[in-house]
């Protein structure tokens, strides 16, 4: 073990006993407490995060996953992922302060934000973290002047039209421009090791990771005859986290492991690394919030000939929490949450709110 966990990290819980008995017994205790309001909270099945950790060595035996901060930086999920030997992906100095202070090496920190400020910058060099990625001329300038000693990683756009959450839109330089931006690197002296891509976030077709990988295998050429020395790929992030999706998580995987094996086989000394988010994270996590208010409402509005009572009526419920708060996701990802019962003894219902718990995706 690599000392990252302490026992006062968990709840351990009895074997056979799952996280619906553990939401039962919270929401429980939270009806019988007090009078005062009952704050919305997550549980975190920190075992189904190992799990996915194995699943993702099996499906890609060659990719070094690194985990993106941003996602979920719960201490929990860092503490294990970083116990597991995972790396991390950084987006901001706040990012790497956090990682850094559980105490994460700065060998296996990424700072991948292609846009970055220039203080975040010089945290970075100021406190060893030397692989940045980069997509424009200005994000390079910005690098020389702050952090000479950065090794970078040129990050390039796909074909993410396809995509649920589309990336490519604001990151990510075109095959035409990178042979331009090698250029500079080499005049400014600034080493470019490596090639990123993001396909972005639930993509339905895994052949865009294929063409992706193929695109970066051009970039490789490039810099060989311009002098980079590249030995970093990676593929970015996408992956489903839960069940049900259009595309198996397994289907993805045998695409890229097809798509390495042509571009980038075991001898050719390239280091694979993937960043993942809510791969890890979203099966795991369990939202509790309450229902505030409820109301009977119309499905439709009535015609002047039909009955107020003869119309079909549905019911609206009202939670504490909003799109602008916990449930972001349903604004910038489209989910769509689904409500599950949790059911408290029937001598509270009278006097408490019924509890629910949600799936949300982090």
């Amino acid at each position: 073990m690599a000392g990252y966990l302490s026992e006062t990290d968990f709840v351990m819980v009895e074997e056979g006993f799952s996280t619906r008995d553990l939401l039962e017994e919270l929401t429980l205790g939270a009806s019988q407490a007090t009078t005062d309001e009952v704050a919305a909270f997550f549980v975190a099945d920190l075992g189904a995060v190992v799990r996915k950790h194995f699943c993702f060595l099996k499906c890609l035996p060659r990719v070094r996953p690194f985990y993106a901060v941003k996602c979920n930086s719960s201490l929990g999920v860092l503490k294990v992922l970083a116990e597991l030997g995972l790396g991390f992906s950084c987006a901001n100095k706040a990012e790497m302060e956090l990682v850094q202070r559980i105490g994460v090496p700065a060998s296996k920190i990424i700072y991948a934000n292609p846009c970055k400020q220039i203080a975040h910058i010089k945290y970075a060099a100021k406190h060893g973290v030397r692989l940045l990625s980069f997509d424009n001329e200005i994000e390079l300038a910005k690098v020389v002047k702050s952090h000479p000693s950065a090794r970078m990683v040129l990050c390039i756009a796909t074909d993410d039209s396809h995509s649920l959450s589309r990336l490519s839109f604001k990151f990510g330089a075109s095959l035409k421009s990178c042979r331009h931006l090698l250029e500079n690197a080499k005049k400014s002296h600034v080493e470019v090791v490596g090639v990123s891509f993001h396909i972005g976030s639930d993509c339905p077709d895994p052949q865009a990771y294929a063409q992706s990988i193929a695109d970066a295998r051009l970039v490789f050429e490039i810099g060989a005859e311009l002098g980079h020395r590249m030995h970093i790929l990676d593929l970015g992030g996408g992956f489903p986290g839960v069940e049900g999706t259009k595309v198996r998580f397994e289907e993805i995987t045998s695409v890229i492991n097809s798509a390495l094996d042509l571009y980038f086989p075991e001898d050719c000394g390239v280091d694979i690394l993937a960043k993942l988010g809510r791969y890890y994270v979203t099966s795991a996590f369990t939202l509790v919030i309450s229902i505030i208010a409820k109301k009977e409402v119309l499905l439709d509005q009535p015609s002047r000939e039909e009955e107020n009572s003869s119309a079909p009526k549905t019911i609206v419920y009202h939670l504490h929490e909003g799109v602008y708060g916990i449930f972001n996701s349903v604004l910038f990802d489209n989910t769509c949450p689904t409500p599950i019962l949790q059911k408290i003894s029937p001598e509270l219902t009278s006097a408490n709110p019924p509890l629910f718990a949600e799936e949300d995706w982090p």
